[in-house]
């Protein structure tokens, strides 16, 4: 092999590398990083070898972290322990064909159950309340209209920090937003929300995202940003945690407990009450750009539960 061919393998292997990072989101390559960085610690405070690992080194791994890890976290674990393995050239410990690891995995599914506890959903009346209480500032023109922004278009809290002013196209009967690229479009196709006028100006989200931008003065660049102690408005956008932590402030100031609710409450809040007002399982999709109908069905079945309830058909 010459030189340059040597020079050109070496330069596409690291492409391939840099492709292969960016087939996950930055957050859950954090995550299988923290979850790996765990399991090493773990082996070596117990004197276990963790690459390669063997499966009775797995099994009492899972067992220990079971008292404090929740199902879905200790799934996760073991993907990472898995993918570790496969990526160094080594056969996996951690999968199911191992009798111990599928066994004490079993027990621990049964033990625990499988159930995942979520955030509270914001319904129409809370969101109602919650923009009562909001400050008659600027950060209370912004945070109306980031609250009714991500009801209303069924935004996860990453697709809110990411939207920029030209993405947003004013219609005579709203506004189309093009989110450029989300979680369940890792290619960046693309896709458009309408956010149709609302009855009421003060729950209007068009009306709110035109009054935010018309009082910090934004013409272009990010469409939510911090805004400083002097009132300043940041060139900057929202980090996608400060969306969280901002819906839980807003919560706060109207009385509800922080603790159910987070940044995907917004999410949730929109399938939950469209699916009470009557709105089907596609349309709902087709505002939040879910893929999985299962995961639609359950907010349907949550917000239809009085509205199709058998024991409200006799007569009590």
């Amino acid at each position: 092999m010459t030189e340059s061919a040597a020079l050109q393998i070496a330069s596409l292997g690291r492409q391939a590398q840099e492709f292969a990072a960016s087939a996950k989101a930055a957050h859950t390559l954090r995550a299988y990083q923290a979850d790996w960085e765990d399991f090493r610690g773990w082996c070596a405070a117990h004197e276990a070898g963790s690459m390669p690992a063997t499966p009775q080194t797995v099994a009492l791994y899972l067992t220990d972290r079971a008292a404090t890890l929740k199902t879905s976290s200790l799934a996760r674990r073991l993907t990472t322990i898995n993918r570790a393995h496969q990526v160094a050239g080594y056969p996996s410990p951690a999968a199911m064909q191992h009798a111990i690891v599928s066994e004490v995995w079993k027990g621990i599914r049964r033990t625990k159950g499988t159930a995942q506890v979520g955030k509270k959903p914001f319904l129409t009346s809370d969101l109602r309340r919650i923009l009562a209480a909001l400050p008659a500032d600027l950060r209370g023109v912004r945070d109306r209209a980031l609250l009714l922004a991500g009801f209303a278009g069924g935004f996860r809290r990453s697709e809110l920090a990411a939207l920029q002013i030209e993405d947003l196209e004013a219609t005579a009967e709203g506004i189309v937003v093009r989110l450029r690229r989300s979680k369940t479009d890792p290619e960046g196709q693309g896709r458009m929300v309408a956010l149709p006028y609302g009855s009421d100006p003060k729950t209007c989200p068009v009306h709110a995202l035109q009054a935010w931008m018309e009082a910090a003065g934004l013409t272009a660049g990010p469409l939510f940003r911090a805004i400083d102690r002097r009132g300043a408005v940041s060139k900057r956008g929202f980090n996608p945690d400060s969306i969280g932590y901002l819906v839980k402030h807003a919560a706060a100031g109207a009385g509800f407990e922080t603790a159910d609710y987070a940044g995907h409450s917004l999410r949730a809040g929109l399938a939950t009450q469209a699916a009470m007002n009557g709105a089907g399982e596609l349309a709902i999709m087709k505002q939040t750009g879910h893929r999985s109908l299962a995961t639609v069905r359950k907010y349907i079945r949550e917000g239809s539960m009085f509205r199709d309830n058998a024991a409200g058909k006799l007569g009590l």
